[in-house]
C-alpha cells in the first residue's frame, strides 16, 4: 500500500483472492458461444482471442519472472545488488490484476465502440498510426503524468506503492494502486482505439501493441542488463527511442530522474536524464561472476516442485510447499518440464544470499526425487553432482553442502564418493548430519526418558541419532527386529544397553525416518509427538498426534535476499543440513563431514547459535 492510501487504491475484486478469475467466466462463455453459433465467415476473432491473449500474457510475465530470477541468481549482470524480501513478494502478488482488467475492458470496447468488432487480421496504415500515436501522445502524456506522480500529494497516496520496490522484478512494473493503473489504461488505449475509430484497426496491431507494452515494461524492471552496448553504438538514435533496464533502474534508486515510459527522448528534452545512465549501463554489462563461499546443492522433489521453486511461481515459492490441485490443469507442461530437466546436462543457480561476509548460492540438480530411485539415473546424477563440486572448487567455494537425496548413502556414500575420486579438492563436502542430529535432540520434549525409533532405512542419520541418544542416557526403543539388530551391532558395547527391542509402542515420542509407513503411524496412541529426522516430512496420518517439521533452524535477521521458502519449511526457516554448511564456512573448519565422519554434535549446535541461527519449534 501507499504510505497514505488515497481514493480507489484497492482493486474492485481484491477480496476475491484467486477467485477473481471467476469474473471472466461469463465473458468467456459468451465469447465461446458466439464463436460456435455463427457462420465461420461471421466470427469475431478479436472477441474470441481475448481470453487466449490473457493466457499468453500470463505466460509472458512468468517467463520474464523466471528469466530475471535465474539471471540475478548468478549476479553476472545484476544492476541493483540489494536484498529482496518476502514483504515485496507479498506486495507484488496481485500482478495479474491488470491483465484481468485489460480483458474486461477489451470485451467492453469490442461491444461498445463502433468498428471494434470483426477487425481484419492486418492493416498497414493502422500499424504506422499506432506507432506514431505511441511516440507522440502516449509517451509525452505519460512522462508528465509520471512527473506529477512524484509530487508529494500523489506520491504519498499512490505512486509510493510502486517505488517501495527498490530492487525491481519484471512484475514490479505493473504493481500500482487501481486509480493509477486506470490512468495508464486510458493512456495506452489511445492508439488502438483511434485506429479503430479511423477504420485502420486490426487484430495483430491491437494485440501486438499490448504485448509490446508488456515486453518493454518487464524488460525495464528485470534488474539485469540485457541491451548490448554495440547495439546502441551501431544505431545511436536508439538511445532516445528505447530505454534499458539500467536506465529505468536509476529511477527506482534516485526517484527524480529518468521518468520516461519506454523512450528516453522526453527525459533528454526536459533535462531529467540521470548523468550516470550511460556509465551504469556499461558497468552492468562488464560485471563478472562473484566469488562464492558456500554452495548448497539441492534438487527437485515432486512433479509440482518446479512451480514452487524460486524461479517458478513467485507467489508459491514464498510459501511452504503444499500440493496445489489447480496445477494439474497444466500437467502436459509439467510433463514437458520433466523431460526438459532430464536432458539438462548441468546444475544451475536458483538463489544467492549473503550473511556477514559470506556469499552463498543454491544450485539445483535438474532431477526429481523419483529419478534418484532408478538404477539408470544414479550414474547421471552422480556425474551432475561431481561436476557441481568441481565447479564450486574452481570458483573458490569453501564449503559445499549436500541437500535432500544428493547425500544418500546408497547414491554416493553420503558424499564420500566424490572425495575419493578427487583427493585434491579444496572445497569441503558437508552432509550436515551433526547439526541435524543436534536439532532433533533439542526438539525432544524435556524430561523424555525413552523414544521410539522408527527406521525406514538404516542410514548414517539413524545411526548417529541413536548413538547420540544413548550417550545422553535416553532409552531407544525399536519395534523392527531387523533394523534393531543392524543398529545394535554398530553401537559401542557400553551403549548397547540403551537400545531395546519392544513389541509394543509405549514411548510418547517417536522419531521417524524416511519410508515410515502410514500403518506404523496408526499404531500410535493419542498425543504422540512425531519428530522426523529425515530430510523429507512424513505424511500426516493422525489428527490427534503432534507432528514436528523436519530438522531446521530460523535464520538470523542479517541473512539477506531470502524471499523463497525451502521446500515445505516456513519463511526464514532453513533445513539443518543447509545451515550446517554455512556454519562450517563461518567457523572456517577445514574438514569434510561426509561418509562415516560426523562432526562434534554439541560443538556444531553451539556454533550455529553463536552465529545467530535459532531453534525452530516446528510443530505443524
Amino acid at each position: 500500500m501507499a504510505s497514505q492510501p488515497g481514493p480507489l487504491t484497492q482493486w474492485p475484486w481484491q477480496r476475491l483472492g484467486n477467485m477473481k478469475y471467476v469474473l471472466l467466466a461469463p465473458l468467456l462463455a459468451h465469447s465461446v458461444h458466439k464463436f460456435m453459433t455463427v457462420k465461420p465467415e461471421d466470427r469475431d476473432m478479436f472477441n474470441f482471442l481475448i481470453i487466449p491473449s490473457l493466457l499468453m500474457r500470463l505466460l509472458h510475465a512468468q517467463l520474464w519472472i523466471t528469466l530475471s530470477r535465474m539471471k540475478t541468481a548468478n549476479s553476472k549482470h545484476s544492476i541493483v545488488d540489494k536484498s529482496l524480501d518476502f514483504e515485496q513478494v507479498d506486495r507484488e502478488r496481485n500482478w495479474d490484476d491488470q491483465i484481468i482488467f485489460t480483458a474486461i475492458l477489451a470485451y467492453v470496447v469490442n461491444k461498445v465502440i463502433p468498428g471494434a468488432s470483426h477487425l481484419p487480421w492486418w492493416n498497414t496504415r493502422g500499424a504506422i498510426l499506432i506507432s506514431l500515436l505511441h511516440i507522440g501522445p502516449v509517451e509525452f502524456l505519460y512522462y508528465w503524468f509520471h512527473r506529477a506522480l512524484h509530487h508529494h500529494y500523489l506520491y504519498s497516496r499512490y505512486h509510493s506503492h510502486h517505488h517501495a520496490s527498490v530492487v525491481t522484478e519484471p512484475i514490479t512494473s505493473v504493481i500500482h494502486p487501481f486509480a493509477e493503473e486506470l490512468v495508464y489504461f486510458l493512456l495506452f488505449a489511445i492508439p488502438p482505439i483511434i485506429t479503430v475509430l479511423t477504420g485502420s484497426g486490426s487484430i495483430i496491431t491491437s494485440y501486438g501493441y499490448l504485448n509490446y507494452i508488456d515486453f518493454m515494461n518487464y524488460m525495464g524492471h528485470c534488474n539485469f542488463e540485457m541491451v548490448p552496448k554495440w547495439l546502441l553504438d551501431s544505431f545511436p538514435p536508439l538511445k532516445y527511442l528505447m530505454y534499458t533496464p539500467s536506465f529505468h533502474s536509476l529511477h527506482h534508486t534516485r526517484f527524480r530522474t529518468n521518468y520516461s515510459l519506454f523512450m528516453p527522448i522526453y527525459d533528454y528534452i526536459y533535462g531529467t536524464v540521470d548523468e550516470s545512465s550511460d556509465e551504469l549501463h556499461e558497468r552492468s554489462l562488464r560485471k563478472k561472476e562473484e566469488m562464492v563461499d558456500v554452495v548448497h546443492l539441492t534438487h527437485l522433489t515432486t512433479l509440482q516442485s518446479m512451480y514452487h521453486s524460486r524461479i517458478g511461481l513467485s507467489s508459491l515459492a514464498s510459501k511452504p510447499y503444499k500440493h496445489q490441485w489447480y496445477l494439474w490443469i497444466v500437467w502436459p507442461f509439467t510433463h514437458a518440464l520433466v523431460q526438459l530437466a532430464w536432458h539438462i546436462g548441468t546444475t544451475f543457480t536458483v538463489e544467492r544470499n549473503k550473511l556477514e561476509k559470506l556469499r552463498m548460492e543454491t544450485w539445483m540438480v535438474p532431477r526429481y526425487s523419483f529419478q534418484y530411485a532408478t538404477f539408470a539415473g544414479k550414474e547421471k546424477i552422480n556425474g551432475l553432482i561431481e561436476e557441481a563440486i568441481l565447479e564450486a572448487d574452481k570458483r573458490g567455494a569453501k564449503v559445499l553442502s549436500l541437500g535432500l537425496l544428493n547425500q544418500a548413502d546408497e547414491l554416493n556414500g553420503c558424499g564420500l564418493l566424490y572425495v575419493k575420486r578427487n583427493p585434491k579438492l579444496k572445497v569441503r563436502i558437508v552432509d550436515g548430519t551433526s547439526l541435524a542430529v543436534a536439532v532433533v535432540l533439542h526438539s525432544i520434549p524435556k524430561g523424555t526418558q525413552s523414544v521410539l525409533l522408527l527406521v525406514g532405512n538404516v542410514s548414517k542419520m539413524a545411526l548417529s541419532l541413536c548413538l547420540a541418544l544413548c550417550q545422553i542416557d535416553i532409552q531407544v526403543e525399536m519395534v523392527q527386529r531387523d533394523k534393531f539388530n543392524l543398529l545394535k551391532q554398530r553401537l559401542p558395547t557400553q551403549l548397547q544397553k540403551y537400545l531395546v527391542f519392544s513389541g509394543k509402542y509405549r514411548s510418547k515420542t517417536w522419531l521417524l525416518g524416511n519410508g515410515v509407513s502410514d500403518q506404523e503411524q496408526r499404531n500410535a496412541s493419542e498425543g504422540i509427538h512425531f519428530i522426523p529426522y529425515s530430510q523429507f516430512p512424513p505424511r500426516v496420518v493422525r489428527e490427534d498426534c503432534i507432528y514436528h517439521c523436519t530438522p531446521a533452524m530460523l535464520v538470523p535477521k542479517a541473512y539477506q535476499n531470502l524471499h523463497a521458502c525451502e521446500n515445505w519449511l516456513p519463511r526464514r526457516v532453513m533445513s539443518a543440513w543447509r545451515v550446517a554448511g554455512i556454519v562450517h564456512a563461518l567457523e572456517q573448519w577445514n574438514k569434510n563431514e561426509c561418509g562415516e565422519t560426523v562432526s562434534n554434535i554439541e560443538t556444531m549446535w553451539r556454533a550455529a547459535l553463536r552465529h545467530g541461527f535459532l531453534p525452530y519449534d516446528g510443530v505443524l
